[in-house]
């Protein structure tokens, strides 16, 4: 059951991220890489709610494997994150490294608690 939850949840994930990364980086000229901070962002977002959701014992555990880790691990990209890093760096520009960096990490925090304090309010 739960390798079959996996495939699942990857199957939708992965394309969602490709699609969403592809739509988002085609609104912007800049070299910052906004559709994998968006898609690393929603997918912390995502985890925050339904960790919460799991914790509080509303939702059942199952949906964690599925949305959480299956989901929300092929929506969200830690090896893009690195090599646009790297990338980013390599054409000079370190100040943008560094923001990307520093603001994905942060962002994807605040939104992994935020949706985790959300499902805990309404819970």
């Amino acid at each position: 059951m739960t390798a079959l939850l996996i495939v699942l949840g990857a199957a939708v994930g992965a394309p969602t991220r490709y699609l969403a990364d592809l739509w988002i980086q085609s609104r912007h000229e800049t070299r910052y890489p906004w559709g994998t901070f968006a898609v690393n962002v929603i997918g912390s977002l995502v985890l925050g709610c339904i960790a919460s959701a799991v914790y509080a014992g509303s939702s059942p555990e199952w949906l964690l494997t599925l949305v959480g880790t299956s989901f929300c691990g092929a929506l969200t990209t830690f090896s893009t994150f690195s090599f646009e890093a790297v990338r980013l760096t390599q054409e000079g520009a370190l100040a943008t490294a560094v923001a990307y960096v520093a603001g994905s990490l942060a962002a994807g925090l605040l939104a992994c608690t935020a949706g985790w304090a959300l499902v805990a309010a309404v819970t």
